[in-house]
C-alpha cells in the first residue's frame, strides 16, 4: 500500500509543479489545510478516493492520470 501512495503522491507533485500551481493554491481548492496536500504529496497520507477526484479536478487532469 505505501508504495501505491508514493507513486500517487509523486504523480501529484510532477503535475502541480507542471502546470505551476503550489501546494497553497491546490489546498484552497480542495478547502483543505495545505500540510495535508504535503503530507499526500511525501505518501505520509492516504486520501479517499473522492480525494483523489477532487484533486485531479483541481489539477486539470483524469483520476486514473494520478493513479499511473
Amino acid at each position: 500500500m505505501r508504495a501505491i501512495s508514493k507513486k500517487l503522491g509523486e504523480n501529484i507533485k510532477k503535475i502541480r509543479i507542471k502546470k505551476k500551481l503550489s501546494q497553497g493554491a491546490i489546498s484552497r481548492l480542495l478547502g483543505v489545510d495545505k500540510g495535508y496536500i504535503s503530507n499526500i504529496e511525501n505518501g505520509k497520507k492516504n486520501p479517499t478516493l473522492a480525494t483523489v477526484e477532487k484533486l485531479a479536478a483541481a489539477l486539470g487532469v483524469s483520476a486514473d492520470e494520478l493513479l499511473k
